[in-house]
């Protein structure tokens, strides 16, 4: 069975010792400058609604939710979701999130192309990335069960799901790194925070891109490596 395949083990224990340590990384920066407080003394939630002011984005609305890292931007109810411990805080870490999920509102209003791209592959995304390695085993199954033909089929529908999640992985690099760089701009144009203030939201925004990019090449090394199984197997018939 493949969930014993050494080799895939090897890889899928690579990048979660990787990912989990860049998590741990990130986690303690944020908790690091979550003790810097903004000179300002503005809110991650007042951080946001200027940003958005500035930028002349007027029909979107700031809110808090529950939750740790739950920060996220919406574009169908075009709404800036911040977390209850960013939300009220004065903290470099707030400013960095905060200002950060403005950035994507900014794309969203400008049509940045990556971002429209990420959005018109999440419903597949959501069905791909859960179902992917159980269609490509079945499909291995079959085709080590004298059923070569349609188990041939069934593995090539499993990697081209998990091509779209590893495609989606790339396409929200851009999407992550640009929201970020149109976040530090803006602070530093509107001269919104003192130096060490900028550091620290910068630093953060820094290690929770790299999470993405984990995210990324360790789904392109799987979407590799079964690949290469199939192409072996194939040769073998």
């Amino acid at each position: 069975m493949l969930g014993f395949d050494p080799i895939y083990m090897v890889i899928t224990g690579v990048f979660s010792v990787i990912s989990l340590v860049v998590s741990n990384k990130l986690k303690s920066k944020f908790q690091f400058y979550s003790n810097t407080q903004l000179s300002n003394r503005m809110s991650g939630k007042e951080i946001a609604e200027k940003m958005l002011k500035d930028n002349g984005i007027f029909d979107v609305v700031v809110q808090s939710v529950s939750g740790h890292l739950t920060d996220h931007y919406n574009p169908v109810n075009k709404t800036v979701n911040l977390s209850e411990n960013v939300y009220n805080s004065t903290s470099a870490t707030s400013v960095a999130v905060a200002s950060h999920e403005v950035g994507h509102a900014v794309q969203h209003a400008t049509g940045y192309n990556w971002l429209m791209m990420r959005s018109k592959l999440v419903p597949i995304v959501n069905i791909s990335s859960k179902f992917w390695i159980w269609i490509v085993m079945g499909g291995m199954f079959l085709m080590n069960a004298n059923n070569f033909g349609l188990g041939q089929t069934v593995v090539l529908l499993g990697l081209g799901l998990l091509g779209i999640a590893t495609l989606f992985s790339f396409i929200t690099l851009p999407v992550e790194y640009d929201a970020s760089n149109r976040a530090l701009e803006w602070l530093k144009t509107k001269n919104m925070l003192l130096p060490e203030e900028y550091i620290g939201a910068e630093d953060s925004l820094k290690w929770a891109a790299r999470t993405y990019l984990v995210a990324a090449i360790g789904s392109l090394a799987t979407l590799v490596y079964f690949a290469m199984k199939f192409l072996g197997n194939n040769r073998k018939e």
